[in-house]
C-alpha cells in the first residue's frame, strides 16, 4: 500500500456536490465522446467463460476473480479484467461497418491490484472499439484519435468549470506524443514509471507510445502489455501531469490491435504460442476479425482529474484497508 498525503488539502466540494460532478461528468463524457468517435453504447458483459481466451490478462501476473456457476458444471467463470478481446468479436458478430463502433461501460474486479491514490481493486471505465482499415494501422490513425479523445476531455473540463469553478482542476491546452524509447535513450539510468513522471511534468499531457516489446538499452520491456490484444509498435497511455499529488496520472491505455501477424510475433515473444488455439486467436490468426483501434478511459480516474481529489476513493466506493482510511480522513479525504 502506499499513499500521498497532500499539504493542506481541501476538497473544495462536499460529498452530495462531488456525487452531482461525477454524474455529470460520466453521462456527459460518454455522449460527447460517443458522438465524436461516432460509436454506439452496447452491453457488455462483467464476466466470461475463461475457456473462449476473452479475458483480458493485462501484464500476465493478476489472477481473475473466478467462480463456477450451477448449470455449467466443470467450467470456469471469470469476472473480466477488460473487454479488449470481447469488443473486437461484438464488432462482428453485431455487424458493425468501416469506421463504426462500440463503447460500453466496463465494470471489473483487479483483486492483485496495488492500492494507491490512484488505484483500487474495483475498475471502472468506458471500455470503446472501432472498426478500420488494414492501411489505416498507422501512428497517423492513433494520434489522430488521442487527440479526438483529449479534445473531449477538454472540452467536458470547460462545461464543468461553468457548474463548479472553485473545484475544477485545469488541464494544458494540448497533448504531446513521445515513444518509450525515447525516454529510455533520455533517461537511461530511470525506472520507466520515473521517465513518465518526468516527461508528464514537463509537458504536462503526454500520449506515451509503443509499450510492451522489449526496448533497446536495457532489453526489458517499458511496461507489461497482452500480448493478444493491442499492436504494441502502434498503441500507448494518455498521462496527465497530476499536480496535486506531483505524480503523473494515466486516463487511458488504447491503441491499434493487432493484425493476425503482429499477434503471432507477440505470443512468440511472450512464450503464449499456446494461445493460438483459444477460439478468439484462432479467429484472428484466420483473418474472421476486422482490424480495429480500441481502448479504454479510467471513469473514476477521470472524475479524480477533473475535479483535483487527492484519492480515487473520493469518486468511486469501494474497499480500502483502515489504515489508509484513518491517514485520508485525518488529512479531510473524503473517502467514499
Amino acid at each position: 500500500m502506499s499513499l500521498i498525503i497532500p499539504k493542506d488539502y481541501d476538497p473544495k466540494l462536499s460529498i452530495r456536490d462531488t456525487e452531482a460532478a461525477i454524474r455529470y461528468i460520466r453521462e456527459n463524457f460518454q455522449d460527447e465522446f460517443g458522438q465524436e468517435l461516432h460509436l454506439q453504447r452496447m452491453s457488455a458483459p462483467m464476466f466470461v467463460d475463461k475457456s473462449t481466451g476473452l479475458n483480458d490478462n493485462l501484464n500476465g501476473i493478476e489472477k481473475p476473480v473466478s467462480f463456477e456457476m450451477k448449470d455449467l458444471p466443470g467450467e470456469t467463470i471469470e469476472i473480466v479484467h477488460s473487454l479488449a478481446k470481447w469488443k473486437r468479436m461484438a464488432l462482428k458478430k453485431y455487424g458493425f461497418g468501416l469506421h463504426e463502433g462500440l463503447y460500453t461501460n466496463m465494470n471489473a474486479i483487479r483483486k492483485d491490484e496495488d492500492l494507491d491514490n490512484f488505484h483500487s481493486i474495483y475498475v471502472d471505465q468506458w471500455d470503446w472499439e472501432k472498426i478500420i482499415t488494414k492501411e489505416e494501422r498507422t501512428e497517423q490513425t492513433l494520434k489522430s484519435t488521442v487527440r479526438q479523445i483529449f479534445k473531449v476531455i477538454k472540452r467536458i473540463e470547460k462545461e464543468l468549470w461553468y457548474l463548479y469553478p472553485d473545484a475544477v482542476y485545469q488541464l494544458p491546452d494540448d497533448i504531446h506524443f513521445v515513444t518509450t524509447q525515447e525516454l529510455e535513450d533520455r533517461w537511461p539510468d530511470l525506472t520507466p514509471m520515473e521517465r513518465e513522471d518526468k516527461i508528464a511534468k514537463e509537458m504536462g499531457a503526454v500520449f506515451v507510445m509503443k509499450i510492451g516489446d522489449k526496448l533497446k538499452r536495457s532489453g526489458k520491456p517499458h511496461d507489461g502489455r497482452a500480448p493478444d490484444y493491442d499492436d504494441w509498435s502502434l498503441n500507448g497511455d494518455i498521462i496527465f501531469w497530476y499536480k496535486p499529488l506531483q505524480k503523473k496520472l494515466e486516463i487511458s491505455s488504447m491503441g491499434i490491435r493487432v493484425s493476425p501477424e503482429s499477434m503471432k510475433y507477440q505470443l512468440e515473444q511472450a512464450g503464449a504460442t499456446d494461445r493460438e488455439e483459444l477460439p478468439f486467436h484462432k479467429m484472428l490468426l484466420n483473418g474472421e476479425l476486422p482490424y480495429t483501434i480500441g481502448g479504454g478511459i479510467g471513469q473514476s480516474r477521470l472524475c479524480m482529474l477533473l475535479l483535483g481529489k487527492a484519492h480515487v476513493g473520493e469518486v468511486q466506493a469501494s474497499i480500502w484497508p483502515e489504515d489508509m482510511l484513518k491517514k485520508c480522513e485525518a488529512a479531510h479525504i473524503q473517502i467514499l
